[in-house]
């Protein structure tokens, strides 16, 4: 026994050498269901912070998911509202449109077909080349700029250039190509 106190007890004659055992078992039983209750918390405790965890990444995970199909029907609707843009005010060309226009989109050359005033307005800025399901079409400068605040990517030619001439210049007389490469 490791208990002086009980020791001295049984000594005296006060208790017996059953009732300190059965003492002693009654203690060791309390230890063991302590132990075991606190393991149970300490599982409990770890079960419910990783749950707590797990629930914290799925919401962060939703958060992030949910912002990309904003941003993504954000840009379809933007997308719809240029197609409109560009459907309801592009210039119609006829048949008799057979200059051809170049023009650089993408780091590529491209072309479009347009009427000798048509291609003076391009030329003076009046008229932008805006991109709608793969093709070209002629829009007002106005509803070029529109199109150029909602995405720039659709917009492919705005001429901004104010062809200044100078008073000095010996080949003033002669015009050069717009589509002239140098």
């Amino acid at each position: 026994m490791s208990n002086p106190f009980q020791e001295q007890l049984l000594k005296a004659g006060v208790v017996s050498k059953q009732q300190v055992q059965k003492a002693n078992q009654d203690k060791n039983r309390q230890k063991k269901q302590q132990k075991q209750v606190s393991k149970k918390h300490a599982v409990v405790d770890e079960t419910k912070l990783k749950v707590q965890q797990a629930a914290e990444e799925k919401a962060r995970r939703d958060r992030e998911l949910n912002k990309k199909k904003e941003e993504q029907a954000r840009q379809k609707a933007i997308s719809a509202q240029i197609n409109q843009l560009i459907t309801d005010n592009c210039i119609k060309r006829s048949e008799d449109c057979d200059i051809v226009y170049n023009f650089e989109h993408a780091k590529k050359v491209k072309r479009i077909y347009v009427n000798a005033e048509q291609k003076q307005q391009i030329i003076n800025g009046k008229l932008g080349i805006a991109r709608i399901e793969g093709r070209y079409e002629l829009v007002p400068k106005s509803i070029a700029e529109k199109i150029q605040q909602r995405n720039e990517k659709r917009v492919v030619l705005i001429s901004d250039e104010e062809q200044k001439v100078d008073e000095n210049d010996p080949y003033a007389d002669y015009q050069v190509p717009d589509d002239l490469i140098w």
